[in-house]
């Protein structure tokens, strides 16, 4: 009867892995802050190998947690929230970069500074309907370490 119980047991533990195998995080990190700053941005190159959708997210060092996107409109820079999620087509990387769709930490409760960990949960919807959750730990890069992610402030 153990016998049965372990083979079950290590069946589950299959599932559970290959379950949190759908989705990748890759090259996550968090631009840093300076004192008085309320908002910065998580970027990283999320793959779904079975496709989906990036529907929510959540860390303890931000009030409020939005998937975002930034796009040209003519000569202006517009930001907007994508409240239906973000796209994760089947076994291709999205990659969240400064200018381009990314995560908003807002009402930070704290500074970040570099080198510092900043845990993020991630919220995947998968083509079937069934969510799952991604948890990561990304390093704070100096305010300089890429391209400007202005309009903190834009909608």
């Amino acid at each position: 009867m153990k016998t049965i119980h372990w083979m079950t047991a290590a069946a589950l533990l299959s599932t559970t892995i290959a379950a949190s195998a759908q989705t990748t995080v890759a090259d996550a990190w968090v631009r840093g802050t300076v004192a008085q700053q309320k908002a910065t941005g998580l970027f990283a190159k999320i793959t779904s190998a079975t496709g989906g959708k990036l529907v929510a997210a959540s860390s303890p060092v931000a009030g409020v947690v939005e998937i975002h996107e930034m796009r040209m409109d003519g000569d202006t820079m517009k930001m907007r929230q994508l409240a239906q999620g973000l796209d994760l087509p089947a076994g291709q990387a999205v990659e969240l970069k400064p200018g381009g769709y990314h995560v908003m930490l807002m009402d930070l409760k704290q500074p970040l500074k570099n080198g510092e960990l900043v845990p993020v949960t991630l919220t995947i919807e998968g083509r079937d309907g069934k969510k799952q959750t991604v948890e990561i730990k990304a390093p704070v890069k100096p305010l300089g370490a890429a391209a400007g992610h202005g309009g903190h402030g834009m909608k």
